[in-house]
């Protein structure tokens, strides 16, 4: 009798497999996402800058829609005004004569649907990236390729970093953020690893300066997601939320944040 039994539940699971399951989710009012990241990379004027506007969407959506028709304006501390222009219908706005300065405080501010978004953040400097190691023999199984991006944390200065790692591999870089705590004035490394890496495969790594304000809320964020956050659909403690600020109605808050940095940019081949 255990067989038969055993034998139709098998059957069910297999012709399951082809079955559509619709997961009803809980949905809420779009909110205001702004993607306000001012880099500075080094050996560049700087001046040419741009921000982009969204709309929140549900998790499973096909497309994120754009903010449209957006007030997007940047000042400094000297009382310059930069304005942002929407390309189009694009949700992503222009702006070709930002002035980049080094502890500079600058203030942005978004008008959209008559309703004002606003954010201060200080751009922060970064040391250039030394040198890159790679070791074939890393990960887990001992087959990943690591990849050490090693630079010099200036002493007596409280620093904070954000590494990003792109290739063709993965959908989206790989993300980390360091602080020098325990760090302060030595050489130390950002840490990549892609077992699928080959020889000839470029890997682009770049070195953001960042606020303290910015490292809390990335390692918030990079803690709740991927494998460190348990999987894509479990639900989060809290809604973490960035430095900008709804001025006129506090309660529809947006989603985002508006960092402001230079950026050292290392292009790798791997060997």
């Amino acid at each position: 009798m255990k067989k038969y039994v055993i034998l139709i539940l098998t059957t069910c699971l297999l012709l399951s497999c082809e079955d559509e399951i619709a997961v009803d989710l809980n949905t809420a009012p779009p909110r205001l996402v702004i993607d306000a990241s001012i880099n500075w990379f080094k050996g560049t004027s700087g001046n040419e800058q741009q921000i982009k506007l969204s709309l929140s969407a549900p998790y499973l959506a096909d497309e994120i829609p754009p903010a449209n028709g957006a007030t997007v304006i940047i000042t400094d501390a000297n009382n310059n005004t930069f304005s942002f222009i929407e390309d189009g219908v694009s949700g992503l706005y222009n702006n070709t004569n930002f002035i980049p300065e080094i502890n500079g405080i600058y203030t942005l501010v978004v008008t959209y649907e008559g309703e004002t978004y606003t954010a201060t953040e200080t751009l922060k400097s970064v040391v250039s990236i030394d040198f890159v190691e790679q070791n074939d023999e890393g990960g887990f199984t001992g087959e990943e390729t690591e990849l050490k991006a090693f630079y010099t944390d200036p002493v007596n200065e409280e620093n904070y970093y954000f590494f990003e790692f792109i290739n063709d591999i993965p959908a989206i870089p790989d993300l980390e953020v360091y602080n020098d705590e325990f760090t302060n004035g030595n050489q130390i490394f950002g840490f990549y690893t892609e077992e699928d890496l080959e020889t000839g495969d470029i890997v682009t790594i770049r070195n953001y300066g960042i606020s303290e304000r910015f490292y809390e809320f990335m390692f918030i964020l990079l803690q709740q997601n991927g494998e460190e956050g348990g999987g894509p659909f479990e639900t989060q403690p809290a809604t973490v939320r960035g430095n900008c600020v709804n001025q006129t109605n506090s309660d529809n808050f947006p989603f985002g944040y508006f960092r402001v940095s230079e950026v050292d940019e290392y292009i790798y081949t791997v060997l």
